[in-house]
């Protein structure tokens, strides 16, 4: 059996680091935390992504509130995603309480309560910081991914934002492109022929279908004006410590489509807006995706390998993402196969598929002399974690098995009052407050087909100049026979006669 003593150095060579990390508990030993024994995450691994997993009520939440409190000390900003309403806590310190000090002093640690910098974001119509997207940001193969377009429906697409770029109507919310998809094989057919080739109206039909359906979950809030900065997102304040954003997604947990398009969006923009960072000793943001499982659910095929793409190329920005789920499972193997951290909570065996998900969880983690992961993966307590990492050459550290620290801010939600204090103190609610509904493809199309009808009606009632003298022509018998074709050929025939 081994002994504390050799368990300690086992720990202390694994997570020893030359540069600046994070502590995220002491590791333990049949149970009982080895006070001194500290876990410590490399900053300059951060970027190469996550996941925080286990059972309902295992402390996920807690986990991520501990990372997003140290990340934000450091001064490296965080963007949460809080579907289930109890984040904004971090704004407001830790009211303390003696099992949190009992905690920290078993992991040889200083309890210490905090407020941080905070700002509320919202795609929806809940109060804060409003971020839109206009579709043109989007672009044709990323607005197709997210409506699950066939290649017929995706080259009809392109050709939208080809016309509109060259007849330069700005494609800003979605009643502009389906003005433009609606004029495409209506009022413009002729143009768009003309310079385009053909489009089926049944292929657009099923494009405005896939548009509607958006709409219903809300996107007509998240496309328009004015658009949000991603560089928003990285702001520090004037101690030096790193905003966190907490987006409010608690009245869109049934729209799917909504979350994952946003998500893509952001991703999106922050891997073509930031720059090549490189191997750096600290990230440049990094981003919490609670209930991942919403996202990989529901998203098509298309729509994963683009996600799958996006974790793989981001990280050389300084961008490190962390899935929040219930089960390791709930993720795809090839993005599951890039994340260098690991934080797993305690699994349920209820069921025969809950003790093979067991048994693939457990394959994931490294082998450890001191542990059977799978009898530890059910028997954590609250506030237990099994932790995998990378040091600071890219290796996986040693398995530990941590009893994690609290958060030193408050592990519960706002109140109205606090919030709204929040959000009345927020620079960024000021900047992206007010929508904007400039002149754009759907009014311009708009006029120009009034304009059409209006001469095409301009044209019908004017009276035809030649009319009056076909007229009169009618009625003179002697110029009818004068000029019939008959009395033509028999001059003709006499004059031929007189010659010869």
């Amino acid at each position: 059996m081994a002994t504390r003593d050799e368990f300690f150095q086992h720990i202390e060579a694994g997570y020893t680091t030359k540069g600046d990390s994070i502590i995220l508990g002491a590791a333990m030993l049949d149970g009982e935390a080895i006070t001194d024994a500290h876990v410590k995450i490399p900053l300059k691994t951060l970027n190469r992504h996550g996941l925080i997993a286990g059972a309902t009520g295992t402390g996920k939440t807690k986990t991520l509130q501990v990372l997003a409190e140290n990340l934000s000390e450091k001064g490296i900003p965080v963007l949460l995603m809080d579907l289930k309403g109890d984040l904004s806590g971090l704004a407001q310190p830790s009211p303390g309480h003696p099992k949190i000090d009992e905690r920290h002093a078993k992991i040889g640690l200083p309890f210490e309560p905090k407020a941080f910098p905070v700002e509320i974001l919202s795609l929806s119509k809940q109060d804060g910081v409003k971020l839109r997207a206009t579709v043109s940001e989007f672009g044709p193969v990323l607005l197709s991914r997210i409506l699950d377009l066939s290649d017929t429906q995706e080259g009809i697409v392109s050709v939208v934002f080809k016309y509109c770029d060259d007849n330069k109507l700005p494609l800003l919310d979605l009643k502009d492109f389906k003005k433009v998809l609606q004029y495409a094989t209506g009022a413009g057919k002729a143009e768009f022929t003309k310079d385009y080739g053909r489009i089926s109206s049944s292929s657009t039909g099923a494009i405005l279908r896939k548009i509607i359906e958006l709409e219903q979950q809300g996107a007509d809030l998240f496309f328009g004006e004015k658009s949000f900065d991603v560089e928003d997102l990285t702001r520090v304040d004037e101690n030096g410590r790193g905003y966190i954003n907490i987006l409010r997604l608690t009245d869109i947990q049934d729209r799917p489509k909504l979350f994952s398009t946003f998500m893509l969006s952001l991703l999106a923009e922050i891997y073509s807006t930031f720059p090549e960072q490189g191997d750096s000793d600290r990230p440049e943001l990094i981003l919490f995706i609670d209930e991942a499982h919403l996202i990989f659910n529901e998203a098509s095929k298309a729509l994963l390998d683009q996600i799958e793409s996006i974790v793989k190329l981001i990280r050389s920005k300084g961008i490190g993402l962390y899935f929040v789920t219930q089960n390791p499972t709930d993720v795809p193997n090839e993005v599951l196969s890039q994340l260098g951290l690991k934080v797993q909570h305690a699994l349920r065996a209820f069921t025969a598929r809950d003790r093979k998900a067991i048994k693939l969880t457990a394959e994931n983690y490294p082998i450890s002399d001191y542990y059977d992961t799978k009898e530890v993966l059910t028997a954590l307590g609250i506030g237990e974690a099994l932790v995998s990492a990378l040091d600071e050459k890219g290796r996986p550290t040693p398995l530990a098995a941590t009893l994690l620290r609290a958060p030193m801010s408050r592990m519960d939600v706002l109140t109205e009052t606090e919030l709204n204090t929040v959000i009345g103190t927020s620079k960024l609610v000021k900047k992206y407050g007010e929508t904007i509904d400039r002149e754009s493809a759907y009014e311009i199309l708009n006029e120009k087909i009034e304009r059409a009808e209006a001469e095409a009606e301009k044209e019908k009632k004017a009276p035809k100049k030649t009319s009056r003298s076909r007229a009169s022509t009618r009625q003179n018998p002697i110029i009818k026979v004068l000029t019939s074709a008959t009395f033509i050929r028999g001059v003709l025939g006499v004059l031929k006669k007189v010659m010869r």
